[in-house]
């Protein structure tokens, strides 16, 4: 009985960590609560993001891979700090952009960009 009820709580162990993103050496934040930020801030509306379900559409880009991109929008590199300053406030970096400042909070963006960056 003590087998099985340890087999269990690995079991359980291993499904939990499969549903965390991996974490990436640099990158602060907690990726677990930006994916919830992410909904919260109705993200999905106009993204596509891996993870996070919503209809499939293509207002904005998608927000897969940034991780692997030079640039994250116009010519501002693709870092954490510039997502964060992305998130919060588009307008600042691109006044004609259609994004709209959602009033993100500092916190909220920084463990958005952390989910954002695992994926």
């Amino acid at each position: 009985m003590k087998l099985l009820r340890f087999v269990a709580m690995l079991s359980t162990v291993g499904v939990l960590a499969g549903c965390a993103p991996p974490e990436r050496p640099g990158v602060q934040g907690d990726p677990v609560r930006g994916k919830i930020a992410l909904t919260q801030y109705a993200c999905q509306s106009c993204h596509m993001i891996p993870g996070v379900p919503g209809s499939r559409v293509y207002v904005g880009r998608p927000l897969s891979d940034l991780d692997k991109r030079k640039v994250l929008v116009g010519t501002l590199e693709t870092s954490q700090a510039n997502m964060v300053r992305w998130i919060r406030d588009p307008q600042a970096i691109d006044p004609h952009t259609a994004m709209p400042n959602m009033g993100v909070t500092e916190r909220d963006a920084l463990d958005m960009s952390a989910y954002l960056l695992s994926r």
